[in-house]
């Protein structure tokens, strides 16, 4: 699965929940992540997606990072073959989604 076909899937998904999506990188501190969705209500979740290659773990900094900068919610997004082989233990600990 491509990272184009991860995004085109997650706007979908967020639109479909009333959600206003930007797929474009935001700079936050030392970081970036791919993108945001925000709520009528102003809550705001931070979008990164990693695709096939990408680094998890790399990844769960970009997470952090969007934390620290005043988002509400943290979502990875990856494919379902990389999701079955990752150990959530992290993600629980935060109450990040893995998506």
């Amino acid at each position: 699965m491509s990272e184009a076909f991860l995004k085109r899937a997650i706007k979908r998904y967020f639109e479909g929940l009333g959600f206003k999506v930007s797929l474009k990188r935001i700079r936050l501190g030392n970081s970036e992540i791919d993108g945001e969705a925000t709520s009528q209500n102003g809550t705001k979740i931070a979008l990164e997606i990693k695709s096939y290659n990408d680094d998890i773990v790399r990844g769960l900094g970009q997470l952090c990072e969007a934390l620290a900068f005043g988002y509400d919610k943290a979502f990875l997004v990856t494919t379902i073959r990389k999701a079955k082989k990752i150990d959530q233990t992290t993600f629980k600990h935060y109450g990040w989604k893995l998506i």
